[in-house]
């Protein structure tokens, strides 16, 4: 407990990271404010509860504000997905591929038009929202003002989310977007407890003991997955350098068995949420029911199929932009290192690449089991809002990002010289390559 007090006297001793820790904090106050703030021209006691299915999950995401109508309604999300778009884009588009290799003026342009895809996408999911979401009960005068006049307010309210989650990242500590989606995860964690001990009464009390044991097993092995690392050892040449010699000395490439990180969760989340949206301005239609009712229901299997197919497909994308193989072998080159026994340049690259491909196959399918355990949580008796911290997207954002997070404090404390918040060993970041 010493420690514990110690090292949180040593955080707030070093000013710029208090500093940006206090900005955090106030971002984040004002995102949860903000969900509160009821959409005009609704009455919030008319309002009904849970939506069911998917929409309680987006509903857990935003931190409730999904169902209570608040201007920020959406939330991050359809920033989530332009992003997801726009990365598609630089891969599949050769002019945005040029676009992303120009540096900060292209990066600025791909910036630019995240925004303004944001601004679609917010403003169409806004629409079904409006339409199918909210009780219509609840509305004072319906009408087309009403109509338009929200569909404003929601896509400033999601402009307003990712300008926070930018201020965040440039301010703060951690990664804005992220910690946008933890806050309101974490906000619904208390009522899921209560429920799910209301649920169990005083005679279930041992199954829930069994349940939360369970589910630190499972937090165990979603921080083994965060954290497990394939080192690649690296030889450095000797150099002669006027009368000095230089280099000769042994290190290793830190390959990560997750590089994505929890990114291809929340691609992948996002663009769930997208068929009820859609379906739901054409839930008269037989498609447009029959969609609408499958990917609402996140236990079916439909559901589970289609997100744990494209987690895996996501973390593999993701995973060769954020760790570009010839990028490190070139780096490798120039800087006179290489792996022994496979020669500079593309070999070694192809060598880091089949490494790459073996340990990330392993490494994606299991987040997409970590990723549909609540829809087994729920079958095996589990309350819905308690099974979605149990595994799943909750909580590998929630795991991802306090590592994150945590990874960026030992930073500070350990360039003021300061001890780590481990007594022994350190909280592992993502390596330079995989943050590159």
């Amino acid at each position: 407990m010493k420690r514990f007090f110690s090292t949180i006297k040593n955080i707030f001793s070093i000013e710029d990271l208090r500093v940006r820790i206090l900005n955090t904090i106030g971002f984040l106050v004002i995102f949860r404010l903000g969900s509160y703030i009821v959409l005009p021209g609704i009455d919030p006691n008319k309002l009904t509860g849970n939506s069911g299915g998917i929409f309680d999950l987006l509903n857990t995401f935003l931190g409730g504000s999904f169902t209570r109508a608040s201007i920020f309604a959406l939330g991050i999300m359809p920033y989530i997905s332009a992003s997801i778009v726009v990365q598609l884009l630089t891969v599949a588009v050769p002019h945005f591929t040029k676009l992303q290799k120009e540096g900060d003026s292209g990066r600025k342009k791909l910036n630019q038009f995240t925004r303004v895809l944001t601004i679609a996408i917010t403003a169409a999911q806004s629409f079904g929202y409006l339409k199918s979401i909210v009780n219509p009960e609840a509305i004072i005068q319906p009408g087309l003002f009403y109509t338009i006049s929200s569909m404003i307010i929601i896509v400033s309210g999601t402009m307003f989310c990712m300008w926070l989650g930018e201020r965040i990242t440039d301010k703060g500590i951690g990664n804005g977007i992220s910690m946008l989606i933890m806050i309101g995860i974490v906000s619904r964690f208390p009522m899921a407890i209560l429920q799910e001990i209301d649920s169990k009464g005083l005679n279930g009390m041992l199954l829930f003991i069994i349940e939360i044991l369970a589910l630190f097993f499972v937090v165990v092995g979603v921080i083994a997955l965060t954290q497990a690392t394939r080192k690649i050892p690296i030889q450095y040449a000797k150099q002669v350098v006027g009368n000095k010699l230089y280099g000769g000395k042994r290190d290793f490439i830190p390959l990560k068995l997750n590089s994505a990180g929890v990114m291809p969760i929340i691609f992948a989340q996002a663009l769930m949420f997208i068929p009820p949206l859609m379906a739901s301005i054409w839930r008269d239609s037989d498609i447009g029911a029959y969609v609408g009712t499958t990917f609402a229901d996140f236990t079916s299997w439909q559901y589970n199929l289609l997100f744990a197919s494209m987690i895996i497909i996501f973390t593999f994308f993701y995973t060769a932009i954020t760790v570009p193989s010839n990028d490190i072998a070139d780096n490798l080159k120039r800087n006179g290192g290489f792996v022994p026994g496979i020669k500079p340049g593309k070999q070694t690259a192809e060598f880091i690449d089949g490494i790459l491909s073996r340990i990330t196959l392993p490494g994606a399918i299991f987040l997409a089991m970590v990723a549909i355990l609540p829809a087994f949580a729920v079958k095996a008796g589990i309350t819905q809002n308690f099974a979605y911290f149990y595994g799943g997207t909750s909580l590998l954002i929630l795991v991802g990002v306090v590592l994150d997070t945590l990874q960026q404090i030992e930073s500070y404390l350990l360039m003021r010289h300061y001890e780590g918040m481990m007594k022994s060993g350190r909280v592992k970041g993502r390596s330079q390559f995989a943050a590159a």
